[in-house]
């Protein structure tokens, strides 16, 4: 359907939802203990992507829990079908380690153009500007040691900053 409506789909794959009943039986749902679990991604996304991971006009977006999978399945994945962008570091890994770990990871195989920057679902809206400021100063800090080992001129890490702070999100969301 997002072939044909042009609607970006987005996927969240693995979270155990409420791993601990006595929680989720005293509080509801949502809040009785999500745990992170091991996915998988070239078998599981291979009918989808055969069928339409070459069409430009689709946009998804994957985010992840299982940090095993960065640069073993999702970076060659992203690197290859036109229509797969990464998410950034999502829920347990939204943070500076979580961040760093997830460029480290990616980048060198699906590069810095197959995902989508950084973006924001959170529902803790007071948490939105902080969590924005500490993606940027990741991002700029990866940049930084690549002009400073000679990987990246100053200039192309100036432009890339501005791209993964606001327009990679912009286009993979069609804004």
């Amino acid at each position: 359907m997002s072939v044909d409506d042009g609607l970006v789909m987005q996927i969240h794959p693995g979270a155990f939802r409420n791993h601990n009943p006595s929680l989720f039986h005293q509080f509801g749902r949502d809040k009785g203990a999500d745990i992170p679990t091991t996915t998988g991604y070239v078998h599981e996304l291979h009918p989808l992507l055969a069928k339409h991971g070459n069409n430009a006009d689709l946009t998804i977006i994957l985010f992840t829990l299982d940090e095993t999978a960065y640069a073993r399945e999702l970076a060659p994945l992203a690197g290859h079908y036109p229509a797969l962008k990464l998410g950034p570091a999502w829920w347990f890994h939204d943070s500076p380690e979580g961040m760093r770990r997830f460029r480290n990871q990616m980048t060198e195989t699906a590069g810095f153009y197959n995902t989508v920057g950084f973006n924001d679902d959170t529902r803790a809206f007071l948490s939105i500007p902080a969590r924005h400021d500490v993606a940027r100063r990741i991002d700029c800090g990866f940049l930084a040691q690549l002009v400073a080992e000679h990987r990246m001129e100053e200039w192309e890490a100036a432009e890339l900053a501005v791209d993964l702070s606001y327009n990679l999100a912009k286009a993979a969301y069609k804004l």
